[in-house]
């Protein structure tokens, strides 16, 4: 910058760039420029201080240059901000894509900062919501593309929240969505036509989709094969249950226990958790009858009744781990 207050090119591309990266995350530019005004204002009183016998004529200098330097960057920052905003709403596409890839980001701290961009874009998010992380089961299948991502959400019916807009973007070899929760009972069977896998998470609310994202990307990079049934989705049980065995539990016990168990962690469950210990620990539904008295039907009654509770079916190897780690944490909280 020159001693006149004069922006030179590069310094004006610089302030361009910062007022268009503003525009794409949504967020007004009116904060940057009041803390340069709020820097020049600091910078004066400190040159006050440290010169008190600075003449009148260096003084209206120094007051006429920063005028000079805050109105032109004041000018560069409004055009360049509003010409990214006018190239964002000719491209909704873009403009949705990059809302989500922010939210992954987690470039929005609170619910407030969000309803502002999303009201500036005139969309209303689905919430509560479900992420949804979803890859091929072709390892060695091609890179998802901008173009093929959105196949996935038109396969998902989402007409029953048709005031909500649904976000979809790519990340790597795979498609994450945004998507009303109620979306997620349908999501495995249009996953699995398609020959894909994916995991829900559907606990978290909207200043916290970088965590639900999070925890469902790490959920398909570890879930072993047998996790994956046809039609069926990981969901928030399954990835935290991943997280505790990965040795970074994302959940505190109870919390983690209740999640998975829903009904039988509570007082009213306490048979149904009794019949799953026993079946868990003699590893047959008759010996697990005997050991608590019963009768052979009325225990897989109860094993039935687990598995409508919980959506997990303690016969199934993969459900029967996650149950059993969360009944051995319930027991001990």
């Amino acid at each position: 910058m020159a001693t006149d207050g004069t922006l030179g090119p590069s310094d004006l591309r610089r302030f361009r760039g910062i007022a268009g990266a503003r525009a794409a995350d949504g967020r007004p530019v009116q904060a940057v420029l009041r803390a340069y005004r709020v820097a020049g204002a600091v910078l004066t009183e400190e040159i006050g201080a440290r010169a008190p016998q600075l003449a009148a004529a260096d003084a209206f200098t120094l007051a006429r240059m920063l005028l000079t330097t805050l109105d032109t960057l004041s000018e560069e920052m409004a055009t360049a901000y509003a010409a990214t905003s006018e190239d964002l709403a000719a491209d909704r596409d873009r403009a949705l894509r990059l809302l989500l890839d922010d939210l992954i980001a987690g470039r929005h701290a609170s619910v407030g900062a969000l309803t502002d961009r999303s009201a500036r874009l005139g969309l209303q998010l689905p919430d509560p919501y479900c992420l949804l992380v979803a890859e091929s089961t072709d390892a060695d299948g091609p890179e998802m593309s901008h173009d093929a991502a959105p196949e996935l959400l038109d396969a998902l019916d989402c007409t029953s929240a048709a005031d909500v807009t649904s976000l979809v973007t790519v990340r790597g070899s795979g498609a994450v969505l945004l998507l009303p929760a109620g979306v997620v009972a349908e999501a495995g069977a249009a996953l699995g036509k398609a020959a894909w896998r994916g995991c829900a998470i559907t606990g978290e609310s909207l200043d916290r989709v970088a965590v639900a994202h999070r925890l469902a990307a790490d959920a398909l990079d570890t879930a072993p094969a047998h996790a994956h049934r046809p039609g069926r989705l990981l969901t928030d049980a399954d990835a935290h249950v991943l997280a505790l065995l990965a040795g970074h539990p994302a959940a505190a016990p109870d919390h983690f226990g209740r999640l998975v168990l829903g009904p039988l962690a509570g007082p009213g469950g306490r048979h149904l958790l009794e019949a799953l210990t026993a079946y868990i620990d003699t590893g047959s539904a008759n010996a697990a009858a005997r050991e608590l008295h019963l009768h052979a039907q009325s225990l897989r009654y109860c094993l039935r009744r687990i598995h409508e509770l919980t959506g997990r079916d303690p016969r199934d190897p993969w459900q029967r781990l996650t149950l059993d780690i969360a009944r051995t944490i319930a027991l001990k909280v």
